[in-house]
């Protein structure tokens, strides 16, 4: 049974966000369909050239997170 599978949901399957079941189902269907095979490869190609960024906090963050995890801590310790 031919199933058509939407961008969003080749999309999630490139994230690995689709369900198991989901997951089997696009690439048995990938197998079989070319012109989706080719939707997909589209998608996989643009999201290779998306930039890898990382992102991190400034140790100042973190000293505030810390100081404020501190603080509430002792507060419910005391009451």
């Amino acid at each position: 049974m031919k199933k058509n599978f939407t961008p969003n949901q080749l999309i999630q399957f490139l994230y690995h966000e689709t369900s198991a079941s989901e997951t089997l189902a696009i690439r048995e269907e990938l197998q079989q369909d070319a012109a989706l095979r080719q939707e997909f490869k589209a998608l996989n190609s643009a999201y290779q050239q998306l930039p890898k960024v990382t992102f991190s906090p400034k140790g100042s963050s973190i000293q505030n997170i810390l100081r404020y995890s501190e603080m509430t801590a002792q507060e419910s310790c005391c009451k």
